[in-house]
C-alpha cells in the first residue's frame, strides 16, 4: 500500500494518546497507552513493517470523505459506492476513571446507511517501532497480541482469522447494520475480552460525544 500524504489523516485521542486514521480507514500511527509509549501501529513510517489496523470496503475505486462528529473528536470516514454508503466511526472513550471497563480502549464502529457494503478488516500491530516480536492467538471472537512488554486484545463482532502475526476478517453489512471492533490494553495474564453489545457501544459513544461537548463549552 502506498504512503498517504499527511493531509489524508484525521486524528482521534483521549488526552493520553492519539491515533492517525487515513482516508482509506487505516490507523497508521498509535503509541499506546500514552503519547510517549512505543508505537504499536507505525505504517506512516514504514509501510511494510510498521503495522496498521485497517477497515475499508473490499470494492476498489470507492469515493471517501472524512469529517468529525460535530464539536467532538469522534472521526467518521465515509465510503460511497454505487451499491451503498458505509462508514467507520473511530473514537477513544475519554473522561473515564481508570477502573472503567472502557478505559484505554480504541473503538471502531462500522455502519451502512444505504444499500450494502462488503468490508475487510486487517490488524497487525508492530510493537516498539517494529523492533519487538509478538505472538498472535484467537480466542472465540477476540484476538490477543502478546509481546514482552505489552499485550493488546482485539474484540470483534465478526469472525476473525489469523495470518502469521496478523488477524483479518471479511463481512457484509446492509442498511442499518453495524459491526464493532474494540482494541484494548491487556494486563499481565489477563484473558481477552468479549465484544461489547451494540447498546453498550452506543452508550459509550454518547458519553464520549457529551464529554467533548462539555469540554469545548469551557
Amino acid at each position: 500500500m502506498a504512503y498517504q500524504p499527511i493531509e489524508n489523516y484525521g486524528i482521534i485521542g483521549n488526552m493520553r494518546t492519539a491515533a492517525l486514521v487515513s482516508m482509506n480507514g487505516s490507523i497508521d500511527w498509535l503509541c499506546f497507552p500514552f503519547f510517549d509509549s512505543p508505537s504499536v501501529f507505525a505504517a506512516i513510517l514504514d509501510d511494510q513493517k510498521g503495522g496498521r489496523f485497517e477497515i475499508n470496503p473490499r470494492e476498489e475505486g470507492i469515493r471517501t470523505k472524512q469529517f468529525y462528529w460535530p464539536e467532538t473528536n469522534v472521526l467518521v470516514t465515509r465510503f460511497l459506492s454505487p451499491d451503498g454508503v458505509g462508514e467507520v466511526e473511530d473514537f477513544m472513550p475519554v473522561g473515564l476513571p481508570p477502573e472503567s471497563p472502557w478505559h484505554d480502549r480504541l473503538v471502531r464502529r462500522v455502519k451502512v446507511t444505504r444499500g450494502a457494503v462488503a468490508f475487510r478488516m486487517y490488524c497487525r500491530p508492530a510493537f516498539d517501532y517494529a523492533r519487538t516480536p509478538h505472538r498472535t492467538t484467537i480466542r472465540e471472537q477476540a484476538a490477543v497480541f502478546e509481546s514482552a512488554a505489552l499485550s493488546l486484545g482485539l474484540a470483534s463482532s465478526v469472525p476473525l482469522s489469523r495470518e502469521d502475526h496478523a488477524v483479518h476478517g471479511t463481512f457484509v453489512l446492509h442498511e442499518g447494520e453495524e459491526a464493532v471492533f474494540v482494541l484494548r490494553l491487556l494486563q499481565a495474564g489477563e484473558a481477552s475480552h468479549r465484544c461489547p453489545s451494540n447498546t453498550d457501544t452506543e452508550d459509550v459513544f454518547e458519553y464520549t460525544v457529551n464529554y467533548w461537548h462539555r469540554w469545548l463549552s469551557k
